[in-house]
């Protein structure tokens, strides 16, 4: 599923959420598994419609998966197979952080129709992980993925109320209403929320940035704006460094300096994801930049619009303030 923020710097981060997820009664969203238009409200009373001769089953047991930490699984079941609700095993503890209901994930996983016994998709294949909201993906995801620890490998079977039931299927994949599925899911990492690290002293004669319940607030100084690109870190994170080809995930919020209007912000949204080589110039400044880091950029319009364009909106003879929380950084595809 993709999305785009529009507005300002908004509109040029592509937002790539990928489809997943579930846990006994749980769902989740991620590249090529159940989209969040599957809901567990697809047939009176909640109930399944299991393929004919497919044996409904109560348990997971009779479910095999081969494969060692870290390596991609092989999942074996006795197809034609239904499973009565959405539950979940875990077959790899983690000791990483308890996951939210609203929390963005990093997983590998294998999806395995119960019907056919094939696998439907697989992030191993395609050699990257897939990102994507709990509460963005198909009921069974989020419910088998909330709650579980990171560094944990799971295994989730959903009926098709859980799963595609609701959106009809999927014919591409060779998913019937009614297919239960069955997910193994590493999970690997869960993205921040907000910044996390140290705080650092600014410039002088910079903005003066505070917070409120996690959106930064900024009180602009009357006085000129820097004549140069201008990059602050207000708070050093602990992750990895900014690659100038990284997929990045962001909130940030963007104002004129001489105006002092906010302008674009994507906190009363979403965090914002897409290649931090396809945004504006002046956000370069976040190469080398740590995951965790809040960051203070002020740009002259005649870097982010030399053409002085309606877009982004500040002209090329006025000044652009953004604070940045980076909340994940990875390699592009």
């Amino acid at each position: 599923m993709n999305r785009v923020v529009v507005g300002g710097a908004a509109a040029l981060l592509l937002l790539s959420v990928a489809a997943c997820g579930s846990s006994d009664g749980a769902s989740g969203n991620s590249s090529g598994a159940p989209s969040a238009g599957a809901s567990a409200n697809a047939t009176p009373g909640g109930e399944s419609s299991p393929a004919p001769s497919a044996k409904v089953y109560d348990n997971l047991d009779v479910v095999t998966v081969k494969g060692g930490d870290g390596q991609k699984p092989t999942v074996t079941l006795p197809a034609p197979m239904a499973i009565d609700k959405t539950r979940t095993k875990v077959l790899i503890p983690g000791d990483g952080a308890t996951l939210k209901g609203t929390d963005t994930v990093e997983v590998n996983y294998v999806g395995v129709n119960g019907r056919t016994g094939e696998v439907f998709d697989d992030s191993w294949s395609r050699g990257s992980t897939a990102d994507f909201p709990l509460d963005q993906v198909v009921p069974g995801l989020t419910k088998g993925l909330t709650g579980q620890k990171v560094g944990s490998r799971v295994l989730i079977g959903m009926p098709g109320t859980d799963g595609y039931d609701a959106s009809g299927g999927n014919a591409q994949v060779g998913i019937n209403v009614g297919d239960s599925l069955f997910f193994v899911v590493d999970i690997e990492s869960v993205q921040l929320t907000g910044p996390k690290g140290t705080a650092v002293a600014p410039k002088a004669g910079l903005p003066t940035v505070t917070d409120k319940e996690g959106v930064p607030q900024i009180k602009i100084p009357d006085t000129a704006a820097p004549s140069e690109l201008t990059v602050q870190p207000l708070i050093k994170g602990t992750g990895p460094a900014v690659k100038a080809t990284d997929v990045v995930t962001v909130n940030f919020r963007g104002w004129n300096w001489e105006t002092k209007e906010l302008l674009v912000e994507s906190y009363t949204s979403r965090p914002v994801t897409g290649l931090l080589s396809q945004t504006l110039p002046s956000w370069k400044g976040l190469v080398g930049q740590t995951v965790g880091s809040r960051v203070l950029l002020v740009a002259s319009g005649k870097v982010d619009n030399p053409n002085n364009s309606a877009t982004p909106p500040v002209p090329n003879d006025e000044h652009a303030i953004y604070v940045i929380d980076i909340l994940n950084a990875k390699t592009a595809n």
